[in-house]
């Protein structure tokens, strides 16, 4: 049986989730659930990124050790995903000691011993936000981060252990320009490659203890010393399926089918990450899916203006399947995104109560009349919808559902005027609508699994009604 094997990025858990979170959460289980649907043998997996410095200053400021801050905030993430039904097979945590500090270690000496790492005395720009030094024409106007205005940068002076990126500069521009490994969509691999082709400079990949305060991985052989949380955080993708624990598990699954990511840590997984892992001598992931982010009524989420948006609310004031569905269709695969309260509830009254939930109500009431005999039809993906969700183009893949298949039901409906019969004739009338409706719900499982498998249900065997889908806001 073929395998995939699918990772979201790895959230930093100095906060708790917003709705950013849920939208890559869904993507990357649409993506897991469709893989499924095609037979193949699916791992799933994503984590807590504990090892940052926003971690252990987000503990200082909450008055709170730093361990038992990242595990109350790691277990929300989970807990969200869980929430939003995302079924993760893996959520393996950075301060994992048994698993991914050795993990880690390893990754580091066989770069060392591949002669791409050494130590020397720096000063740099540093963004905590993005755990990242920049360069000074990469910052703003304002000479801040692009990522995080208005937030000064640290001077930072030390000495630190360095990775020779520049030495992998061709490589990996030849890698990216030939899809080897590939970037979706296209615009960010142009972006990767327009940062390649600048130039690549060596990077710093360890903080001293005093500056780290001694969290995180301790670089092997140098206790003063702490590994870079990008180096360590990516190797979350590894270590959850046992490089350094587990040579089978590892042999297995790696490499990565494809990485889930926003588009803000593009370069950190299409250059750091290849970079590593081309020193370290190991396979490469296949594909990185690098998604936009969500506006809220037209303006970045941020703290200080306070529209963050809490998913645990939306998920108990609409449901599950409607927030996925929302994020799925509502944002594009490829842009940002907006979040408005009001759009939501018109999405829902169009899309899911007057249009999906009432032509499932339609068809069984008029089945249930009719003691209609469901038959059992082969239910397979829509060769559009997989085209689709091969690109990881959710929002058009819905839409192909909606306006394709769902539309043209309601219509065929209207136009047979089944209401209108008894007997054999309703049960002719029905019975080609029933099947396709089947094949629809059986194309939603990977973004509204509950919702899929409730109209399934109901159109097995005899017919019959059901509660209402989605009762109207």
């Amino acid at each position: 049986m073929d395998k995939f094997y699918v990772t979201t990025a790895i959230p930093y858990v100095n906060a708790p989730p917003h709705i950013g979170h849920a939208l890559e959460f869904v993507q990357g289980d649409a993506i897991a659930r469709y893989h499924k649907l095609l037979g193949q043998e699916v791992k799933f997996l994503s984590g807590g990124d504990e090892n940052a410095l926003k971690n252990v200053q987000a503990a200082e400021t909450a008055g709170r050790q730093v361990q038992d801050f990242v595990n109350e905030n790691t277990s929300l993430f989970l807990k969200l995903s869980q929430k939003l039904d995302v079924e993760y097979d893996i959520f393996q945590k950075g301060s994992d000691t048994k698993k991914h500090f050795p993990s880690s270690q390893k990754l580091w000496d066989l770069c060392a011993k591949a002669g791409d790492i050494y130590s020397k005395a720096y000063k740099g720009l540093y963004c905590v936000g993005c755990e990242t030094f920049y360069e000074k024409e990469e910052l703003n106007e304002n000479g801040e981060c692009v990522e995080h205005p208005g937030k000064k940068l640290a001077v930072v002076e030390e000495e630190n252990y360095f990775f020779k990126l520049s030495k992998y500069e061709k490589k990996l521009i030849d890698l990216i320009s030939s899809d080897e490994i590939k970037i979706l969509p296209k615009t960010r691999k142009n972006e990767v490659l327009g940062f390649l082709n600048q130039g690549l400079k060596d990077i710093s990949i360890s903080r001293s203890n005093q500056r780290a305060k001694d969290w995180g991985v301790s670089v092997p052989g140098d206790d003063n010393q702490r590994i870079y949380v990008w180096f360590d955080a990516l190797n979350i993708y590894q270590s959850g399926i046992g490089f350094g624990w587990d040579k089978k598990s590892y042999s297995k699954w790696w490499p990565a089918n494809v990485h889930v990511i926003g588009k803000g840590i593009i370069r950190f997984h299409s250059v750091y990450w290849p970079a590593f892992l081309l020193s370290a001598g190991l396979k490469l992931p296949k594909e990185i899916f690098a998604h936009g982010y969500i506006t809220v009524e037209g303006q970045k989420m941020s703290k200080t203006i306070g529209n963050v948006i809490d998913p645990f609310v939306l998920i108990k004031k609409y449901g599950i399947d409607p927030l996925r569905y929302y994020l799925l269709r509502e944002i594009p695969s490829y842009s940002d995104g907006n979040f408005s309260d009001s759009r939501f509830k018109e999405l829902y009254n169009a899309d899911l109560a007057n249009g999906l939930g009432n032509l499932v109500a339609r068809v069984c009431t008029l089945a249930a009349k009719a003691n209609l005999q469901s038959q059992n039809n082969k239910l397979e993906m829509y060769p559009e919808v997989k085209e689709y969700l091969n690109e990881y183009r959710f929002d058009l893949a819905l839409e192909f559902l909606w306006n394709n298949k769902i539309t043209s039901l309601d219509k065929l409906i209207d136009k047979r005027k089944p209401w209108e019969l008894e007997d054999d004739q309703l049960t002719k009338a029905l019975i080609d609508i029933i099947s396709e409706l089947k094949v629809v719900a059986y194309n939603l499982k990977p973004f509204m699994p509950t919702t899929a498998d409730k109209i399934l249900k109901q159109l097995s065997g005899v017919v019959s009604n059901g509660d209402i889908l989605f009762p109207r806001l």
